[in-house]
């Protein structure tokens, strides 16, 4: 908010990473593609360029940041392997335990946003263990080395890293303190800089948002990220589908490609529970399972939620996270 690069499960060794981190090195403000930034940045967001050189004088480059973005786990492991991640016993009861100890806040938020509860309790599952787990890299370190040391998306980081001194300054954040994850995600939903400014909303009106412990301020502005991103009140997310023998429909895949309509899958041999009318929006997923194929359809929640992570794995792993909490938090109303 993902954002779109929130904190990803990276398996490392935690030997590994102490291995490159002593290599941290302070970034070089007289780089010519630094001083041009911070140039621009004095002159477009009226800041005191002195002020900026220092800010930056004291990031730090980590090797360790670098080798975490190259292996994200959404990239490298199979539904099978990413699975058990998300959905096991820990998880869901604590799921549960902090649908139950909110409540109050989350029916508030969901009828604000339209985003079903359960929806916003496994996205900050899946994305820090319900609040526990936000990050251990300085938000600084992470978004200079991406920026200044990673070619591949450095432009993009950039920009983030413009949009965190622009959200210190407004929210009063210390930009020399402030932790998230090796992309530069922050707080409990995990948003890049660039979200938390645009979809982060103060629900508690006390002229902050806070990300970080606020729950109010992080289900609304959870919910609000999914309802700008096409979210549907009461409409699916995800249905289990059969795929007619012999037949492997063009649209299939583990990445979301172009869309087509329920009926065009039913055309081609797909068998959809629970399907919505004919002209709704589908992505049919294969996914790696444990005796083949499993085949799933997603409508247009489930892409409301690959904005917040690209990957078909991620958005599979916050819907059957959200189903397991709901069942046992239902079971928990109906029990003697």
């Amino acid at each position: 908010m993902r954002s779109r690069h929130p904190v990803r499960l990276v398996l490392f060794a935690a030997g590994s990473i102490l291995a490159v981190a002593h290599r941290a090195a302070a970034l070089d403000t007289h780089r010519a593609d630094v001083a041009g930034f911070i140039e621009r940045v004095a002159a477009r967001d009226s800041f005191d360029p002195r002020r900026l050189r220092a800010i930056l004088a004291a990031a730090r480059i980590q090797p360790a940041i670098l080798a975490a973005m190259a292996r994200p786990a959404e990239k490298t492991l199979s539904w099978r392997r990413y699975r058990p991640i998300f959905l096991n016993e820990q998880r869901i009861q604590e799921g549960v335990d902090f649908w139950v100890a909110h409540r109050r806040e989350l029916a508030r938020s969901s009828a604000r946003t339209g985003v079903a509860p359960q929806y916003l309790v496994a996205i900050l599952g899946v994305e820090t263990y319900y609040g526990r787990l936000t990050g251990q890299y300085r938000v600084l370190d992470a978004l200079a080395t991406l920026a200044f040391d990673s070619a591949p998306r450095s432009r993009f980081f950039r920009v983030q890293l413009e949009q965190f001194l622009l959200l210190a300054r407004a929210q009063h954040i210390n930009p020399l303190t402030a932790l998230g994850s090796y992309a530069g995600a922050m707080g409990a939903p995990q948003f890049m800089p660039s979200s938390y400014r645009r979809y982060g909303l103060d629900a508690t009106a006390d002229a902050h948002v806070d990300l970080w412990s606020n729950w109010p301020d992080i289900f609304d502005s959870v919910g609000y990220f999914l309802r700008e991103h096409g979210w549907q009140t009461g409409r699916p997310v995800l249905r289990r589908a059969r795929v007619a023998a012999g037949r492997t429909p063009p649209a299939a895949g583990t990445d979301l490609g172009a869309p087509m309509s329920v009926a065009a899958l039913r055309a081609e041999g797909v068998r959809i529970d629970g399907a919505p009318g004919p002209r709704h929006r589908a992505w049919l997923i294969a996914a790696d399972g444990r005796n083949g194929p499993e085949w799933r359809v997603g409508f247009a929640n489930f892409h409301a939620i690959t904005h917040y992570n690209h990957s078909p794995l991620y958005a599979m792993a916050v819907h059957d996270l959200a189903v397991a909490i709901k069942r046992r938090v239902l079971s928990l109303r109906t029990a003697p």
